[in-house]
């Protein structure tokens, strides 16, 4: 594979340091014609180049258990459902989606091998490389079709459904087998990055069971699963991207950090996923497991619902926002490992709106802010619970720095099986992270009128109009202006308080090789098993 960036700019922020991000309008001054578009997705025609094999040479054989938080007796395998990284995970190692996230979240082809879009930019025709299900059915245009209808059937609240509504999937069509011609309703300079959103996985036409004997496409074979405690999958030896080292991987739900980590300790797994930075601390270089920091890759904060009181008042939205010492919080839930927020996600990504100034704590203005809104003696319930690193750390610190500005924040731990249900759309203030993915993504997911995951419950029709426009402007300099208007307004009044950017920390076995050491969350190489042997 040729990995050369077609047109390399430098990152602006310290999140990746060295690391350049390929742009997808390799043209200068922004005009977009069918060759530079088409020139992109060519550059990753060839499968993407796995992670780095570190620690001599990959060997066949083993099983590699892989232990992850769960989402209890609920969970399943249906890959457009999946929101927890163990969903992501699983759904990774069973299917394929037609793009993906490189280590600089550009879009990456897998199941496509390369896509061109017209001068308009509103009908983009891509092609599929030669690869087969399980069941060895060929993966063809009528799968990704049937796919991504199914992903926005209007009575379904499947992950990627919002990312996917600039295809218009009744005109849509397939050319021929592999190829498949997308027309969209509005052009939209991005699309790869649509191919490669979340959820965004491709099943065989007409596939709705997932959890008796799911057949994907993916590096691995369904083997069993047992919701909320275990799935077991084997080696595909027909795998399009080679097959995997290992024989067999089985993911275990280990919802508690301290279960993980005595399991690997103790030899019971060899793969824990999201360590605290106590744990890893205590565990690093002492020659027992190899802890593996993926930095500054998970956005750390709380969300407010924008519809409901208190926060559907945005004084007090921004009252919050000034009650926050987001040093405080980095250095005491995240023990100092990661740097601080500024309510926007995606700090150091492409469009990111780095010149907004640094929001510090000002609890002077909170309370005349609070007593404008008439919300003085405010007192609120914080939703958050030890699913994720940080979050119950973070939770009673806000707590402490909230009753300086006279506001009672009542901390609520909720269970680790259904936090991220229940959360989605109850209650009106609580914990919140994310992996990596691209800001636009971020917008399409959470943040507009018909997004499946909008936990601040942003709604808003000019804001919506907005992204469209962003989507539209085949300049990419007036699409950045676009997005960062869009970033002013969410600085401003927005329902996330982004306070921080922590590692994301991982703990393997000592005879693990081949874990990827600079892949965000969320991101291709991330829980990429695939690649991964067992020394």
């Amino acid at each position: 594979m040729n990995d050369t960036p077609v047109n390399d700019v430098p990152v602006d922020g310290p999140r990746f340091p060295g690391l350049r991000r390929r742009g997808f309008l390799a043209v200068a001054g922004g005009a977009v014609g069918l060759g530079a578009l088409a020139l992109t997705g060519c550059a990753g025609s060839e499968p993407a180049a796995g992670p780095a094999k570190a620690g001599g040479t990959p060997r066949r054989g083993g099983r590699l258990r892989a232990a992850f938080a769960g989402g209890g007796a609920s969970e399943t395998l249906d890959p457009h459902l999946a929101n927890l990284f163990a969903d992501a995970a699983r759904a990774k190692a069973l299917f394929d989606k037609l793009a993906d996230y490189g280590p600089d979240l550009s879009a990456r082809p897998r199941l496509a091998t390369r896509w061109e879009p017209d001068a308009g930019l509103d009908r983009w025709r891509v092609t599929l490389r030669e690869a087969a299900f399980h069941n060895g059915k060929p993966v063809i245009a009528a799968d990704v079709l049937y796919s991504y209808r199914r992903i926005t059937d209007p009575t379904k609240a499947f992950r990627a459904k919002a990312s996917l509504e600039p295809i218009d999937l009744k005109a849509s069509r397939a050319l021929d087998e592999r190829t498949v011609e997308f027309v969209l309703k509005r052009p939209t300079a991005e699309f790869p990055n649509v191919l490669a959103s979340f959820g965004a996985y491709i099943v065989p036409e007409g596939e709705q069971d997932f959890d008796r004997k799911p057949v994907g496409s993916g590096p691995f074979r369904f083997v069993s699963f047992a919701p909320g405690k275990s799935a077991v999958f084997q080696r595909n030896e027909d795998y399009w991207d080679g097959a995997p080292y290992l024989d067999e991987l089985e993911f275990i739900v280990a919802n508690e950090e301290s279960a993980r980590v005595n399991a690997l300790l103790g030899g019971q797994i060899e793969y824990a996923h999201e360590l605290n930075p106590t744990t890893a601390r205590a565990h690093e270089d002492k020659g027992r497991v190899e802890i593996i920091r993926l930095r500054n890759s998970a956005m750390q904060g709380f969300v407010m619902k924008t519809d409901r009181p208190p926060f559907d008042d945005k004084r007090v939205r921004e009252a919050f926002f000034l009650i926050a010492d987001r040093k405080e919080l980095v250095d005491g839930a995240l023990s100092g490992a990661g740097e601080i927020g500024n309510d926007l996600f995606g700090k150091g990504y492409e469009y990111y709106a780095a010149s907004l100034p640094q929001r510090e704590q000002d609890l002077d203005r909170a309370k005349a802010l609070l007593k404008q809104a008439g919300a003085e003696g405010l007192k609120v319930a914080l939703d958050t619970s030890p699913v994720a690193a940080g979050f119950t750390e973070a939770a009673s610190i806000f707590r402490d720095q909230a009753a300086k500005a006279g506001v009672t924040v009542t901390v609520k731990t909720g269970s680790k099986d259904s936090y991220w249900k229940d959360i989605l759309d109850s209650g009106t203030f609580a914990s919140y992270r994310s992996g990596a993915m691209p800001i636009e993504s971020h917008i399409s997911q959470r943040l507009l009128t018909g997004s499946t995951t909008n936990a601040t419950k942003w709604q808003h029709k000019d804001f919506d109009a907005l992204y469209q426009q962003a989507q539209s402007t085949k300049d990419k300099v007036a699409r950045t202006a676009v997005y960062e208007r869009m970033q002013r307004r969410l600085h401003a009044e927005g329902g996330f308080l982004i306070w921080g950017f922590a590692d994301w920390i991982l703990g393997t076995a000592k005879n693990v090789k081949g874990v990827e050491a600079k892949a965000p969350a969320n991101s291709l190489d991330w829980a990429r098993f695939d690649k991964v042997w067992l020394a």
